[in-house]
């Protein structure tokens, strides 16, 4: 578990007593549990935007319309609205009433909140993929950030839809035949989904870049990092982390790329292909780790096949980004509009999901 609570966190407040909130449950339903905190958190901001609005001849009608319609879009529109919302509460503690007492409790999630989900390849590719498409469909304004190892490391080093082809792990000690799932085009077919591929050893502007677009971005987001390992056979205590990074965007073998819906609803392509071409084979990169390298002295045959088919994975898969972020991509107001598909009464239905 990334930032465990025992015997110590990475997580801490400010001299406010402001700062994250964590929380786990089972490893498999991470992105399920996420999504109960967002829907929790908008229930409760909902209910009291209804409450304020009975007290606004109590509270003041500016301070009302200000603390409704306040635009937090952007860190200072935030510190405006924790400021209103300190004097809301200082008002309220004045006020008894019904509804009152129900505000003050919940007051603090008219200030805008951040939902962000953490969780390794294992769960996200894998066992957990289930979840993680269905809070990525609901459309909520969540943040998922996947801390791609390509193997289950938590539980010792074990095989996951991840491992990309002809590396050693458990369940695939003769390296792995096929190849590593897309996780980040899969969610890209959606539409509405902000997705990024991130690689902070090999270009860390472009990580911050992602991140911050992600925050800011009023729907689901995903950022697929690319983060090294010791089950990869390399030597950490050397720091080599972020050369490997390198090696394997430099390779080909890792994207760097951002889909932003936005730009498709400004005309412009939602895809930008941050990574150039190639500069090194992709067995270049393999065999500086030995989870690729151990394959060429047990079964040195598969290992040579293997790696002349990640080359060739590798070279289709930037051909396809490539000609994906190269599309032209029409406004709204340059296409036209799409007739509307006749209506079968005996197969129309509704559902409402939460």
């Amino acid at each position: 578990i990334y930032g465990g609570n025992l015997p110590t966190t990475p997580y801490t407040t400010n001299q406010c007593g402001r700062g994250p909130t964590w929380a786990n449950s089972l490893f498999e339903d991470n992105a399920e549990f996420g999504l109960g905190f967002r829907v929790s958190i908008d229930k409760q901001r909902e209910f009291a935007s209804e409450l304020i609005k009975k007290l606004a001849t109590q509270l003041g009608d500016d301070l009302v319309t200000d603390i409704l319609q306040a635009d937090q879009s952007n860190e200072v529109g935030i510190y405006d609205q924790r400021e209103r919302v300190t004097a809301l509460k200082a008002k309220l503690a004045g006020i008894d009433s019904p509804e009152a007492n129900l505000l003050k409790p919940i007051a603090d999630t008219l200030v805008k909140k951040s939902v962000w989900i953490l969780g390794g390849d294992g769960w996200a590719y894998d066992i957990g993929y289930g979840g993680l498409d269905h809070v990525l469909a609901n459309g909520r304004d969540i943040n998922v950030l996947v801390m791609d190892t390509e193997v289950y490391s938590n539980t010792g080093g074990q095989m996951s839809k991840s491992t990309p082809r002809g590396a050693v792990a458990k369940f695939a000690a003769g390296g792995k035949p096929a190849g590593k799932k897309d996780l980040g085009l899969i969610a890209m077919t959606y539409g509405h989904i902000y997705v990024a591929s991130v690689a902070m050893g090999a270009k860390d502007e472009h990580t911050l870049r992602a991140f911050v677009e992600a925050e800011s971005y009023p729907g689901p987001s995903l950022i697929i990092a690319y983060s090294h390992c010791i089950a990869h056979g390399i030597a950490l205590d050397q720091g080599v982390g972020a050369r490997q990074q390198k090696l394997a965007v430099d390779s080909g073998q890792w994207l760097l790329y951002r889909f932003d819906p936005r730009r498709a609803e400004a005309g412009e392509n939602p895809l930008q292909l941050d990574s150039g071409a190639a500069k090194i084979k992709v067995q270049d990169y393999m065999m500086s780790e030995n989870r690729f390298k151990m394959l060429t002295k047990s079964k040195p045959d598969d290992a040579k096949k293997y790696f002349a088919q990640a080359q060739v994975d590798a070279d289709k898969r930037w051909k396809l980004y490539q000609s994906m972020a190269q599309r032209d991509i029409k406004s709204p107001a340059d296409s036209p509009a799409p007739s509307a598909p006749p209506v079968s009464r005996a197969t129309t239905s509704t559902r409402s999901i939460v």
